[in-house]
């Protein structure tokens, strides 16, 4: 395969829309902008959100509660996701990264009870949920926190 011979997948790419170009284009005269208004003017264009006035969806619904932004997340992944590893093996933040069962964990890794554990695996990571440590000691393996 040479360089000239590459292109894209098929249908993965669509052809611009020329407007302005004319009525057979069927974009000409008003070029898809319709007649007059504030969306026909040049430099046009509401904030997101905008109702024209109106109190604008996100400012209506109620709030409740407290969300942190600044709250730090583990990367979550199931009990099942464990079955890649070989009985007897130890499983940590870089075994799970070598699998490519998590990408960053910066903030560790928790483990949920979802699915079955067949394997004898010591599991070294940073949470777990009560169904999880219960699956992972029933198999014969161990849950650690770190």
């Amino acid at each position: 395969m040479k360089l000239h011979e590459l292109s894209p997948a098929q249908g993965s790419t669509r052809d611009v829309k020329r407007i302005g170009r004319g009525h057979g284009s069927g974009n000409g005269k008003t070029a898809g902008k319709g007649h007059k208004g504030q969306k026909a003017r040049s430099g046009s264009g509401m904030r997101p959100g905008f109702e024209g006035g109106q109190m604008p969806l996100q400012r209506r619904v109620p709030k409740r509660g407290f969300h942190n932004i600044f709250a730090e997340k583990p990367e979550i992944i199931n009990l099942s996701a464990l079955e890649v590893f070989e009985d007897g093996a130890e499983v940590t933040v870089e075994a799970l990264r070598e699998k490519g069962i998590v990408k960053k964990a910066e903030n560790g890794v928790k483990v949920l009870g979802n699915g079955k554990l067949t394997k004898k695996l010591t599991v070294r990571l940073s949470a777990f949920s009560a169904a999880a440590a219960e699956k992972i000691q029933a198999a014969g393996g161990k849950a650690e926190v770190i």
